[in-house]
């Protein structure tokens, strides 16, 4: 079977060498999470080596997916924000364990499959407002802010004060500094790969300086076993563990369902008979997860970046297909990967967090119902160090002012249930 046919490439528009090039140019605008996914998970713990095979697996493996199941030029791998929200609140935060953490992505995975399928998927996207969902991506920037700048030595602990500024004279911080506006300038030139080019340059100038030592660019991949298949799945029934599979679930459905939507209009495929490929492609969202999960790493999720290969011209699998090889490609650059300091993944953490504020322009805040549960949740996140409870906070306050301003009626089911869910949550679990 050609190409021709099995993308469809005539009907699309498009030609071969079109949709490698727009493949090409998507990888390298989100493979900067080969490097940035097992500095995060690491740090509970998983064997760093076997997390980024787990990565690039999970990422080929999603992506082909999604060429195969939908014929779409996106590109998927471990979310930012949920790898985050697993490390530094399920695991650090709240005493699990990793195997636990990956069991609480298993079931957020195959509960995401069941929602997808039977529909409920979309009945929960049409009950959050815009509001709520503008404020949860804005929060979960400013989660990986404080991430970022607490890896980068530029925000330290404070006993007066919680939080203060790092000694900003030494060389992780001044590195950081310089490779966060390394990748803010090459991203304003539009330069392809602008996040993997500053996280390669702050490595390079750390090892010339005797910061890291330098074991070789490339070699045959290391094993897998320390994560595939170590997800504790009984443990992850623990009753605390209820409202953490919630959020994964929520913040995977309000993610994934957007990005996929809006990359599909750009790219002109939800046009007439072409939707139908949105039920499709939402499936393959949800089968990623649960085989990543599987592989040992957080929750697979469709990439933003692949506007870059969408605005090249991809407008087919093929494109994914290009991403998913180069993902299997990457496998081999694990010596690299080890050596890359996480003052040199911060910048790509902060330069992600503020591309995410922007949306706070989308909150309406000319109405309080619907902006202070949305700043609630919002600042939730960052100054309880957890996505969960910004979420529980959001859904919260937004269903009790509606309800108290006479306003009731606005509240969609979903909104209630949900809202229900997290209080009941902290009435019997009122610490975690």
């Amino acid at each position: 079977m050609s190409l021709q046919s099995l993308f469809r490439l005539d009907e699309h528009g498009t030609d071969a060498r079109t949709e490698i090039m727009a493949g090409i140019t998507t990888f390298l605008t989100m493979s900067y999470i080969i490097f940035v996914n097992p500095a995060i998970l690491s740090s509970t713990g998983m064997n760093h080596d076997a997390v980024f095979i787990a990565t690039c697996l999970a990422a080929a493996l999603g992506t082909l997916l999604m060429a195969f199941l939908a014929n779409w030029p996106i590109g998927l791998a471990p979310g930012m924000g949920l790898n985050a929200f697993f490390a530094f609140t399920v695991v650090k935060g709240m005493g699990f364990t990793w195997q636990q953490a990956l069991g609480a992505v298993f079931i957020s995975g195959c509960v995401f499959v069941l929602l997808t399928v039977s529909g409920v998927r979309r009945w929960l996207i049409a009950g959050i407002p815009q509001s709520l969902r503008s404020a949860i991506a804005a929060g979960i920037g400013m989660f990986l802010a404080i991430i970022a700048l607490s890896g980068a030595g530029i925000v330290v602990a404070n006993p007066a004060t919680k939080v203060g500024l790092g000694d900003l004279h030494t060389l992780p911080v001044l590195l950081a500094s310089l490779g966060f506006l390394l990748i803010a300038v090459l991203d304003h030139f539009r330069l392809r790969g602008a996040i993997l080019i500053g996280i390669l340059a702050v490595t390079v100038a750390s090892m010339a300086l005797g910061l890291s030592r330098f074991h070789g660019l490339v070699s045959m991949p290391p094993s897998i076993a320390p994560t595939l298949f170590k997800l504790d799945i009984r443990g992850a029934l623990r009753g605390g563990f209820f409202h953490i599979i919630m959020v994964f679930v929520l913040v995977e459905i309000f993610d994934a369902t957007g990005t996929l939507t809006g990359l599909a209009r750009k790219a002109g495929l939800l046009d007439g008979r072409r939707e139908e490929g949105l039920g499709r492609a939402l499936f393959a969202d949800s089968l990623a997860i649960f085989c990543g999960s599987l592989l040992g790493t957080s929750s697979t999720t469709a990439y933003i970046e692949s506007a870059s290969g969408v605005q090249a011209g991809g407008r087919t699998g093929l494109t994914a297909v290009t991403i998913g090889v180069l993902f299997l490609a990457a496998l081999f650059f694990a010596p690299l990967a080890a050596v890359v300091p996480p003052y040199a993944t911060a910048p790509a953490l902060l330069y992600v967090a503020g591309l995410m504020m922007r949306e706070l322009l989308e909150i309406d805040w000319g109405d309080v119902t619907e902006a202070v549960p949305a700043g609630i949740a919002a600042l939730i996140m960052p100054f309880t160090y957890s996505i969960a409870n910004g979420l529980a906070f959001g859904f919260i306050v937004h269903a009790a002012l509606k309800l108290l301003t006479g306003r009731a009626r606005e509240v969609h089911p979903a909104m209630w249930v949900v809202a229900g869910l997290f209080l009941l949550r902290y009435a019997l679990f009122p610490a975690d």
